[in-house]
């Protein structure tokens, strides 16, 4: 009884602390000591450790070879190009750039994963709707929703789908194609809930400026990511860890920039967000303690056998649940052992619930998180009720729908 509660208070400290930031620290601050603790309170042994730290390690290496390529994309000028564009698509329309917002983010997001999108996208969404004068609220939150909603496409969208990806013993391009319905599903949902939620926002007059002379679409940026996610196919075929392709894509980018002299060493360390990578590997120690410890079992009760519809969207319901109560990462970690036994189909469900779920607390996702400090430092309010109500309009709609999609999928495409 005093490791299982133990274990619980860990989670809940570095869960409130990532939340919170005392201090302004970075969430690893927390989570490194928390998982200290319930190892040497003998909540895991040492051997499950291992097996965590030997699980996690691929995922947290391709985890940092991301990053490292969308910072550096970001330096070449792709985020600004994108900015571009959509002021260009949008001709003053607050309309048009709600839609080119929805297409730039939910690329961006599977292909660059949920963290480009938060980090790097919606700071280029702030300026653009600056500089066309319309109100921002439609297009902002437009990014910290498709961060989430967006990334079900790829193994490679979120970390929670590389948590996943193998226990669900399908192909890189197999998992693409089972969630591409799923994916389309979702976010056609969102935007349509959008268009009538903000519809205030969309109808007011932008009186800003003319947009600029368009910047130069980096081409080499461009190649490199999609060799990148064509070596993710490959990757996946030959039994390869993506981790490798993540890294090649940001060598080819980091090698040329290093030449050009338009970045450091020290600056493409920093841009892996190492403590972040800490904060991963510790919460994932802190949740296996806590799911050895009773609350395993306790989900076991809970969650549906099977791939049938009714299964299905029980599965996801309750991951959705689970991920507004203690945050998608622990939410997958928890949940992917116990619903891989059911089949591919039980994990992508867990999957559509972790992903699309966070939408409705801020607490969800930490890429919710992260976007509400983004917005805060752009001076932008974040109303809680406003954030609430949205989640509560898309979010049940997107998870029933886009559960409903998968279910059409696993059984037109069946493996």
């Amino acid at each position: 009884m005093l490791v299982e509660s133990l274990s619980v208070a860990a989670l809940a400290v570095v869960l409130v602390c990532a939340v919170v930031r005392p201090f302004h620290w970075p969430e690893a601050a927390f989570a490194v000591p928390a998982a200290g603790v319930v190892i040497l309170a003998g909540a895991i042994p040492l051997d499950d450790v291992r097996e965590e730290a030997a699980r996690l390690g691929p995922v947290i290496g391709f985890l940092a070879g991301v990053l490292v390529l969308a910072k550096l994309c970001a330096d070449e000028g792709l985020f600004r190009a994108c900015g571009s564009w959509m002021a260009r698509r949008a001709a003053g329309r607050p309309t048009t750039l709600l839609g080119a917002v929805f297409a730039l983010a939910s690329v961006i997001t599977a292909t660059l994963s949920l963290d480009a999108t938060v980090v790097l996208l919606t700071p280029v969404v702030f300026a653009t709707a600056a500089r066309m004068g319309a109100r921002p609220a439609p297009h902002v939150y437009a990014s910290a929703h498709l961060s989430n909603t967006a990334s079900l496409l790829l193994p490679v969208s979120n970390l929670t789908n590389l948590l996943a990806f193998t226990a669900t013993g399908l192909s890189f391009t197999r998992f693409a194609l089972l969630m591409t319905l799923p994916w389309l599903v979702a976010i056609a949902v969102e935007y349509a809930v959008f268009r009538r939620f903000f519809a205030a926002d969309l109808a007011a007059p932008a009186e800003g400026t003319e947009p600029a002379q368009p910047p130069r679409m980096p081409k080499f940026a461009l190649a490199t990511v999609a060799a990148t996610l064509a070596g993710f196919a490959v990757a996946s075929a030959l039994g390869i860890e993506p981790a490798w392709s993540a890294a090649a894509g940001a060598a080819v980018l980091a090698v040329r920039a290093l030449l050009r002299r338009r970045t450091t060493p020290v600056a493409i360390l920093r841009s892996a967000s190492l403590p972040f990578l800490a904060f991963v590997l510790a919460l994932g120690i802190v949740v296996r303690a806590v799911v050895d410890n009773g609350l395993g079992d306790a989900l076991g009760r809970v969650l549906p056998d099977g791939t049938a519809l009714p299964a299905l969207l029980g599965t996801a319901a309750v991951a959705a649940l689970l991920a507004n109560l203690i945050n998608n990462l622990p939410a997958v970690l928890a949940l992917v052992p116990l619903a891989a036994p059911s089949g591919p189909g039980a994990v992508l469900a867990v999957l559509i619930g972790v992903n699309i779920g966070p939408n409705l607390t801020y607490a969800g996702s930490l890429a919710t998180l992260l976007w509400r400090r983004i917005a805060h430092q752009h001076e932008h309010e974040v109303s809680l009720g406003r954030f609430t109500r949205l989640g509560l309009l898309t979010t049940p709609a997107a998870l029933v729908l886009s559960t409903l999609a998968l279910w059409v999928s696993l059984r037109v495409l069946p493996g």
